[in-house]
């Protein structure tokens, strides 16, 4: 297998199948088609050398090389469905590029098209920081919360219990300040290394931690039409105007 050393392409999956919101990879938003943000995002980020869509599906695979992304092949339906992992994508890209005498790149980068109001600045920080960390094996953005993951309950057979077993006492009574800081991944831009694939990992055992603001994640039908009436700037429809 061929990697190439300081390479970074994007990989954005979007599967035909939603059942939040149908067809929300190509849901019009704005103008355009929701994934169009993501692929935009990625050409537009310097150190990013090519933006792949893998899809299961030729519609989605149409609109995706409209806004300027490569589609060298249809993602099998048995990795597609509901249940299906994000490393089995992965696995498929590298295999397709192993079997065709492709180089692999050293970094892939996980857009995800359901985040499509992304920072163009704050991308190519985050490239930036993974290539000065060689020993991570790959990075994550996260926004901070207030939540503390030690004082959340759930139930069980009635009555509440604590998601830490492993804890003593009645630990989720402490003082909040008792814990540490909590990080949710918001997915708006992952980087992983191909090495970790191969491994039989997504993001191995030493992931990079990168503070970026609160991203709208488009899931279902309210996350969508609060993302049309509240978050999204004229600026961005201008942006993707300009590369059709």
């Amino acid at each position: 297998m061929k990697i190439k050393k300081n390479k970074f392409i994007a990989l954005i999956p979007a599967r035909a199948g939603s059942k939040g919101l149908k067809n929300k990879n190509i849901k019009n938003l704005h103008g355009h088609p929701l994934i169009a943000y993501s692929i935009v995002a990625a050409k537009m980020t310097s150190g990013i050398t090519d933006v792949i869509v893998t899809t299961d599906s030729e519609k989605i695979a149409t609109i995706a090389r409209k806004y300027g992304a490569s589609t060298p092949f249809l993602r099998p339906k048995k990795i597609s469905r509901d249940n299906s992992l994000d490393i089995e994508f992965f696995k498929h890209f590298i295999n397709y590029n192993i079997e065709n005498n492709l180089i692999v790149p050293e970094y892939i980068v996980h857009l995800s098209p359901t985040v499509p109001l992304r920072e163009i600045n704050v991308m190519t920080k985050a490239i930036k920081k993974i290539k000065s960390t060689p020993h991570a094996s790959a990075l994550r953005s996260v926004e901070r919360t207030s939540l503390v993951p030690e004082k959340i309950f759930r139930e069980k057979k009635g009555f509440l219990n604590g998601y830490f077993p492993g804890l003593n006492g009645e630990y989720y009574n402490l003082p909040r300040q008792s814990y540490s800081e909590a990080l949710i991944p918001n997915g708006q831009i992952d980087i992983i290394k191909s090495k970790n694939i191969t491994r039989g990992s997504l993001h191995g055992d030493k992931i990079i931690s990168f503070v970026t603001k609160h991203v709208p994640d488009i899931d279902n039908l309210k996350d969508y039409q609060k993302a049309e009436i509240t978050f999204f700037e004229k600026r961005f429809s201008k942006i993707v105007n300009s590369l059709l």
